[in-house]
């Protein structure tokens, strides 16, 4: 491709509202165009690269028995429906009507339509097992879109499902695709972990999250350097430390003015914070007549409660717990007037003598052990000193609630763990029955029993991915791609000007030749000055860049760069093919060198 005739336009400013790397670099390189907030343009560049990481896509879903479908990326409501997830999903899922009035919505996975294909496909156990991939645009209306491609509202996704007759050919099949994706992100040059996650909305009995450690991540994961635990802070699990035992002392009001965060209070009392429980408020949907709850259910089949969550004052509440612990279909934090209207105070609060209608008490298992804890006396001003679960209120669950952080101990042999931030760029569930029971898509099995499939749902954002290599390969100057997904495989530069006419045909010539031989080329044959022509080179980023100059011709070579390495070395115009060749091949080693076996990472 020759630069003159590339549809591009370089950035010497960083757009003001682009703040991390990635998304800066592929605004100034003209990788992508925004057109609304998280809805990108992709451009020649990108569209190379997207091209590219798609292909890998492919090849490694066709190795594990995979085939390519496309379905619709416009729904009918009733699918969801079926499944409850039409309820259940909140404004992330955008919703249409057409144009006889029906209700329809844009697709953000596939579930429902892959188990609806099953059901009209599948009759025997003979057809089973199989997996579908497809790699088609999805639409998920976030509120906050950040960081070009880390969090967009329209993007393309690699989702992948498999059908198999019980689990334990799920169990077989789940460590293939655990594999095949540490292939992908290894072969696009992208080191990641495989943590255990949260199943979120997609439901099942697993799953894990691919990251990707950057310190521009959205998520926290907790690592132990001593052993193979690791996960997402949403589901981490830690070693609690074990409290000193101490019998019941009395319960005692005491003044505590100005005193509405646990600091404060610990700081009044000159007490630990490890010694007060703290208060959070939560209102929660749930199905009507949640055994949590123990309510009756509502006309449209739900209910808020009000949570009254209560971890230890030295420890977070971690939402995902509790949501999971009280079977939320949403949790938002309450208001003040929600508190008061059960006889709590905000930042005094203690579920001690709190109205309990309308409220699910949930307390951290630690907190249900610790002895004598200070805790709010429900009045602005007061505290209560030695608070006892059960003794002084009794909850309606217990449970693990508090957050795993940096420094508390592993729960596999106790090291501390350390958090690093992470950007998601994959995820893989066994998801079970739940769809294809509630789509129908069952089978008939060798005694002529009919099954519901047990299905698996794999998936990967093809431009998250890509600005999660970009975030991993980058310098001051600007990208550096890995070869197997890098736009160009080399940057051809013809520094001419009119004291070295002899340039343009020999840059032109060594074009040719390059291309002949195979490889891709990028060749800069714009009339601009040198300097434009580097700084142009280094944004983009391709791997392997040939400068083409008056002085080298005189002496009968070329100038040769890797990228990656900053390696530079002179090599003869006779040898052009060659050099390049074996430069590219380099890069193409260090790809194959990241590729290697990794054993599924599981607690279970």
């Amino acid at each position: 491709m020759r630069m003159s005739k590339l549809f591009f336009r370089t950035l010497r400013e960083v757009p003001a509202d682009a703040e991390i790397a990635s998304h800066q670099l592929m605004l100034r390189a003209t990788l992508i165009h925004p057109i609304a907030a998280g809805i990108f343009d992709y451009l020649p560049l990108g569209q190379r690269i997207k091209a590219k990481v798609e292909r890998i896509f492919r090849e490694e879903m066709d190795a594990i028995d995979g085939q390519e479908v496309t379905l619709p990326m416009v729904h009918p409501a009733e699918m969801w429906q079926r499944t409850g997830r039409w309820q259940a999903i909140g404004s992330d899922m955008a919703r249409l009507k057409d144009a006889g009035g029906r209700d329809m919505c844009l697709g953000m996975t596939h579930e429902e339509i892959m188990a609806d294909l099953a059901a009209h496909v599948v009759r025997s156990y003979r057809q089973l097992p199989f997996m579908l991939y497809q790699i088609q645009t999805k639409f998920r209306d976030e509120r906050r879109p950040r960081g070009g491609l880390i969090r967009v509202r329209e993007f393309t996704m690699k989702d992948a499902y498999s059908f198999d007759t019980d689990l334990a050919g799920l169990d077989a099949y789940y460590p293939r695709v655990y594999q095949a994706y540490f292939n992908i992100f290894h072969r696009c040059g992208l080191e990641v972990l495989a943590v255990e996650s949260d199943t979120g909305m997609m439901g099942g009995t697993m799953a894990h999250e691919f990251m990707a450690i950057t310190p521009v991540g959205e998520d926290t994961l907790l690592i132990c350097d001593a052993c193979p635990y690791k996960a997402n802070r949403q589901v981490a699990v830690f070693r609690k430390p074990e409290p000193m035992p101490a019998a019941p002392a009395p319960l005692e009001a005491v003044s505590t003015p100005d005193t509405t965060t646990i600091e404060d209070l610990a700081g009044y009392l000159g007490i630990p914070a490890a010694a007060t429980a703290k208060a959070v408020f939560m209102v929660a949907t749930v199905e009507g007549g949640d055994a949590a709850a123990g309510h009756g259910t509502d006309g449209d089949g739900k209910r808020d409660l009000l949570v009254f969550a209560v971890v230890r004052g030295d420890m977070e509440l971690n939402e995902t717990k509790l949501s999971n612990a009280v079977k939320a279909l949403a949790l938002r934090p309450a208001q003040v007037e929600e508190v008061r209207a059960i006889g709590a105070e905000p930042g005094y609060g203690s579920p001690v003598g709190i109205r309990r209608d309308g409220v699910v008490v949930v307390v951290d298992d630690l907190v249900a052990r610790s002895p004598n804890l200070v805790a709010g006396a429900n009045r602005v001003g007061y505290h209560l000193r030695n608070v006892n679960h059960g003794r002084d209120y009794t909850a309606d669950l217990v449970a693990d609630i508090a957050a795993a952080a940096g420094g508390h101990g592993c729960p596999r042999c106790g090291t501390p763990l350390r958090a690093v931030r992470g950007v998601e760029v994959g995820n893989i569930f066994k998801l079970g029955t739940k769809y294809s029971a509630a789509m129908g898509a069952v089978f008939d099995d060798e005694d002529g029993q009919a099954r519901p499939i047990v299905m698996g749902s794999y998936g990967i954002g093809t431009g998250r991915l890509m600005a999660s290599v970009i975030e991993a390969h980058h310098d001051e100057a600007g990208m550096i791609w890995p070869i197997s997904i890098a736009p160009f495989h080399v940057a051809l530069l013809a520094l001419a000007n009119e004291r070295s006419p002899e340039v343009a045909p020999a840059a032109d010539a060594i074009y040719g030749q390059l291309v002949d031989a195979g490889l891709e080329v990028l060749y800069d044959d714009r009339a601009e000055r040198p300097g434009v022509k580097f700084n142009d080179a280094d944004l983009i980023g391709l791997p392997v860049r040939v400068t083409v100059g008056g002085r080298g011709l005189q002496s009968g070579v070329v100038e040769l760069r890797i990228r990656r390495t900053g390696e530079t070395r002179e090599v003869p115009l006779a040898d052009v093919v060659a050099g390049v060749s074996a430069a590219c091949e380099g890069e193409w080693a260090w790809i194959r060198g990241l590729v290697r076996e990794m054993p599924l990472a599981t607690d279970r």
